[in-house]
């Protein structure tokens, strides 16, 4: 979080919001959601392309993702508003609430699934090859996104306190690169084997896409999240007191 001496310094006014609002709230179940529903969808392996394709030991098709790809972004567009508008403590209590979240629901899916099965329920193979896999995916998503996730919000704030309003385009550039590729790395590097990556060709093809097309997204949506972050420095009245 930029400290006082750090505003002086650069004879900037950086501000932020209180969380004692509705909308830190809204933001707040909206961010745990999106982790908890990501972590369930990434047990799932997604392939795009019908041929092998290599470079190398570097596998290009076909393209390797898994299905927390499609929802997981956002968690990073909300991180992103929440630590422009209001701060870094704000930002890692958050991050740690959505940690608590996964964790809860990783201890839930094992707890029920060592729960004897009634007679008459024929889908305990099926329940446990979709989420049995989750205890290992979570481990891999709270170590990717505590660490992603404190430095996206991390270097978000320490821009604002050398710019303070101007240039929100390059904070959320410039955090969102940051903080994507420690999460892509550690997240790909403990989730591969739970998804059936066996060879450093796929391991590859796995972060690399990860990687760009988490940042592709937040980059077009870009546009929209800087909409919000100003709608919301508009409505919170104490932003600007």
């Amino acid at each position: 979080m930029s400290s006082p001496a750090d505003a002086r310094r650069s004879g900037l006014d950086v501000r932020f919001a209180s969380r004692g609002s509705t909308y830190f709230d809204l933001l707040l179940a909206a961010f745990c959601v999106v982790l908890v529903v990501s972590n369930i969808a990434a047990t799932k392996a997604i392939g795009f392309g019908t041929w092998d394709f290599s470079i190398g030991p570097v596998q290009i098709s076909p393209v390797i993702t898994d299905g927390g790809a499609f929802l997981f972004p956002f968690a990073y567009i909300l991180g992103d508003v929440i630590s422009e508008v209001y701060g870094f403590r704000s930002a890692r209590r958050a991050i740690f609430m959505g940690f608590a979240m996964s964790v809860l629901a990783a201890v839930t899916f094992v707890v029920v699934q060592a729960a004897p099965a009634a007679d008459f329920y024929t889908n305990q193979d099926a329940f446990e090859s979709v989420l049995g896999f989750v205890p290992q995916i979570v481990l891999a998503s709270m170590v990717g996104y505590v660490s992603g996730q404190l430095l996206n919000s991390f270097v978000l704030v320490r821009m604002k306190a050398r710019t303070a309003e101007p240039r929100l385009w390059a904070r959320l550039a410039g955090s969102t690169g940051v903080g994507e590729l420690a999460d892509t790395f550690l997240f790909c590097a403990i989730a591969a084997s739970a998804i059936g990556i066996t060879t450093m060709g796929q391991f590859w093809n796995y972060f690399v896409v990860g990687f760009v097309y988490k940042c592709l997204v937040e980059l077009v949506v870009m546009p929209v999240t800087m909409l919000v972050i100003r709608w919301l420095k508009t409505r919170e009245p104490t932003y600007w007191a």
